[in-house]
């Protein structure tokens, strides 16, 4: 008899309200991967593009949404030996987070951070593997050089602040409000500009330009992104909350040798990611030990309130990240 769990799935795409809670059977571990009880499961805007429609898992990943959570393993699967049954770990997840249960490669699970709760370790996976593999892998972020965060105040931009800031770089963000500006330059950033009420443009050309920026608005900051990196300046873009379209002049970036790159964690190879995670506990859960950079925490709510969850972090509030209590 199959043993069955709580989940929340996706009835049909639409807002927060097509979220449902519903059984399913638990996940059982293939080859390679572990079976998580779940403690937490983080939130993130991947979960409410895919409840739109507008973001498809993998193939062969979990309908359900969720990519990343924290909890207890329960089961592993053949050939596994670097977690073990009983380990307290967060997990990068392909799908399935928003559940009692979850499988992940093994591969993909970090352990929880000393000093840290098994509510903070959930706000971890996404963000941090997302934040490390493209500021400081294809933004190539060094010690000195001047960060520009856009968003500065999400879970995204939160972590993006303190890692660069913890790493010897000089960190600047937007936000939208002057709480949030706050919050900014609370957690490392020198400077925050609301948007609402300056140019992001001529302050950052005022400082001699940003190095790298880290965007994930897309749609018109393009273009004003390219006008305010220094020569040889990267940026990377991660989302296009503003859309994916706009017209550029490529002299920009011919003359001032500007490179734009970017991209999108869920489709890349469980090899990839499992490199990500070894960098992560190698270089940043160190610095999560000792307390220099803490998840930033917006919201906790029961699973069976996703539906609230996605309507906060829509509704552009939140204050870093936001979490569901399974």
């Amino acid at each position: 008899m199959t043993q069955m769990m709580r989940a929340v799935e996706i009835s049909e795409p639409g807002g927060p309200d097509v979220l449902r809670v519903v059984e399913r059977p638990r996940p059982v571990a293939a080859p390679g991967q572990v079976v998580i009880k779940v403690a937490y499961a983080g939130v993130n805007r991947p979960d409410a593009l895919q409840r739109a429609g507008a973001y498809a898992p993998p193939k062969g990943a979990s309908d359900l949404p969720g990519l990343e959570a924290s909890g207890e393993v329960v089961s592993v699967g053949e050939g596994v030996s670097i977690v073990a049954v009983g380990d307290l770990v967060c997990a990068l997840l392909p799908g399935g987070g928003y559940a009692e249960y979850v499988a992940t490669p093994a591969a993909h699970c970090l352990p929880v951070p000393d000093g840290l709760d098994l509510k903070q370790a959930a706000c971890l996976p996404e963000t941090f593997f997302t934040v490390w593999s493209n500021v400081f892998g294809r933004g190539n972020l060094q010690a000195g050089e001047r960060l520009l965060v856009h968003g500065g105040s999400s879970g995204i931009g939160t972590t993006a602040i303190q890692l660069a800031q913890a790493l010897g770089a000089r960190v600047f963000a937007t936000a939208g409000s002057d709480e949030k500006c706050a919050a900014c330059v609370s957690l490392g950033a020198e400077r925050a500009i609301n948007y609402r009420d300056e140019d992001f443009v001529s302050v950052m050309k005022a400082e001699g330009g940003a190095d790298v920026i880290l965007d994930m608005v897309g749609g018109d900051y393009i273009p004003r992104n390219l006008k305010c990196l220094a020569d040889d300046g990267r940026l990377v873009q991660i989302a296009f909350l503003a859309g994916p379209k706009v017209e550029l002049n490529f002299v920009h970036v011919m003359t001032r040798r500007l490179t734009i790159t970017g991209s999108t964690l869920r489709p890349q190879s469980d090899l990839i990611k499992a490199g990500i995670a070894q960098e992560l506990h190698k270089t940043v859960w160190p610095l999560l030990a000792t307390g220099r950079i803490a998840p930033v925490m917006d919201q906790c709510f029961d699973l069976a309130d996703a539906a609230a969850a996605h309507a906060r972090m829509e509704s552009s509030q939140h204050i870093g990240k936001i979490v569901l209590k399974v």
